[in-house]
């Protein structure tokens, strides 16, 4: 067995006490290892290399299960050395084969990491991108269909931003034009629901399924979603017959299934959960299975008033986008200056998330008159997601409507922001952005919502223990 003074590379990222615990108990990076601390627990598995930022109370280790765990190396009796195993993080790259009787999908990336590896001196999650790197990574790709990727840039997702978002629509255009079957864009998962919205709007009139996917979980956890929801994502460009801006994540927590959501009503709902994004005020499209069902379809439609597949169908593309529009999130005790604030930086569009059916304080209303008398528009959508915007029930909406406030119906906050960022890089002219926001483009607005849609499944109670013990196996 190789010992540790033979590796130059044992203290990798190592300082302070950390590295004094390393020394003592002649251990290092990449020694298999069990762990004894104060309070009996005996863990095994592999020291990993610290990132550089990190600091230097903690020793890290990769348990046998796969996942990382931090022991405070204060709490450390015992440390033993039992094994050696360097790791190499690198995604092996074969060349993916072509199979002229499969679907032609693009793989668009942004940024996201829906396969990679990790780069334990920096902490950093190196994505991997080129066909042969995701043939590799996830090998059943390759039983779907012939992939191409192309790279538009590489950024975290909170940092997309209008020129993206531009030449993501272009990139689209420019796919369908040489005759893609489908196409995929792999995107970090925290702003995803906000790129398709606005891909919903600058997309138009698509001939083939436009699919963006993410993972919550990294490659490298047993319990990544990353594998299933490329898969998925790929399949649905490829096969499936809805031709329209969708996102392709885990339905259930399990593994059972993908849903696929429509680009402009859908949501992140939860921060960590595989399950995480839901189709808010509709229904979900479709499900996305791995395997075939009894009628030989990997898909089972849930809803069946979508845009379908069509290659003679010439897709219409304008990234039209004002900047200069915002989300206001309405509290108690809301102030006025937030809106005299905002005309004054030039401002010329707020989406106000209002309470119940779209209200905000009265002492507000002088400053929102005085916003709009001078040009700016202001649109109502609810901070409950569910429901509608229903301002001519009480007084306070009746009077908001007679300031000149547009109630959005249902359309959802992220796609109300994004739509009006829309429509005011188009016209200024008060009565078009009205009827161009109430004018459904692509469900934004639904003339109502599904009556067993919006279930609150509240953990505790005794029917939901019932009808988990029914229906989760």
């Amino acid at each position: 067995m190789t010992t540790p003074k033979d590796r130059s590379d044992m203290f990798q990222g190592y300082r302070g006490p950390a590295r004094a615990m390393l020394e003592k108990f002649t251990i290092g990076v990449w020694s298999e290892v069990e762990i004894k601390n104060d309070a009996g627990s005996v863990f095994t598995g592999v020291i990993l290399p610290r990132n550089e930022t990190c600091d230097d109370l903690h020793v890290v280790i990769k348990l046998f299960t796969g996942y990382n765990v931090g022991l405070a190396v204060d709490r450390i009796l015992d440390a033993r050395e039992v094994g050696y195993r360097k790791a190499v993080y690198k995604i092996p790259e074969k060349e993916f084969p072509y199979d002229p009787k499969k679907k032609n999908v693009t793989l668009l990336g942004t940024g996201g990491t829906i396969a990679s590896r990790l780069d334990y001196r920096t902490g950093a999650v190196i994505p991997a991108f080129t066909p042969g790197e995701l043939y590799g990574a996830v090998p059943e790709l390759a039983d779907i269909a012939n992939l191409t990727t192309r790279k538009l840039f590489g950024v975290f997702s909170e940092n997309l931003g209008p020129e993206n978002y531009k030449a993501l629509a272009a990139a689209i255009g420019e796919e369908v034009e040489k005759g893609t079957d489908g196409i995929v864009i792999g995107h970090g998962t925290d702003t995803m629901h906000h790129t398709g919205a606005i891909l919903s709007f600058m997309v138009q009139n698509s001939p083939v399924p436009i699919v963006l996917v993410g993972s919550q979980r990294s490659s490298d956890r047993p319990s990544s979603d990353a594998a299933l929801n490329l898969m998925n994502s790929v399949r649905s460009a490829a096969e499936c017959d809805i031709a329209e801006v969708m996102i392709c994540m885990f339905g259930p927590t399990s593994d059972k299934y993908d849903l696929l959501h429509r680009g402009t009503r859908c949501r992140k709902m939860h921060s960590s959960y595989r399950s995480t994004f839901r189709t808010i005020g509709d229904m979900p499209l479709a499900m996305v299975h791995t395997t075939v069902n009894e009628k030989g379809s990997h898909f089972e439609y849930i809803s069946h008033d979508y845009l379908p597949r069509d290659k003679t169908r010439k897709p219409v593309i304008n990234t039209a986008f004002e900047e200069k529009v915002t989300i206001q999130y309405y509290y108690p005790n809301f102030n006025s200056d937030i809106i005299d604030a905002l005309a004054d930086k030039g401002y010329k569009g707020i989406v106000i998330a209002g309470t119940g059916l779209g209200h905000v304080n009265r002492p507000i209303f002088p400053a929102l008159r005085k916003a709009i008398e001078n040009g700016m528009t202001i649109v109502m959508t609810v901070q409950t997601l569910w429901g509608f915007a229903q301002m001519y029930v009480y007084d306070t909406g009746r009077d908001l409507l007679e300031l000149g406030v547009v109630p959005l119906d249902n359309m959802l906050p992220e796609a109300a922001y994004m739509k009006l960022c829309w429509v005011l890089g188009q016209t200024s002219d008060r009565e078009t952005i009205r009827k161009m926001m109430l004018t459904p483009i692509n469900h934004e607005i639904t003339p109502r919502e599904p009556h067993m849609g919006y279930l609150i499944m509240q953990g505790g109670l005794p029917e939901v223990d019932e009808f988990i013990c029914k229906h989760w196996k």
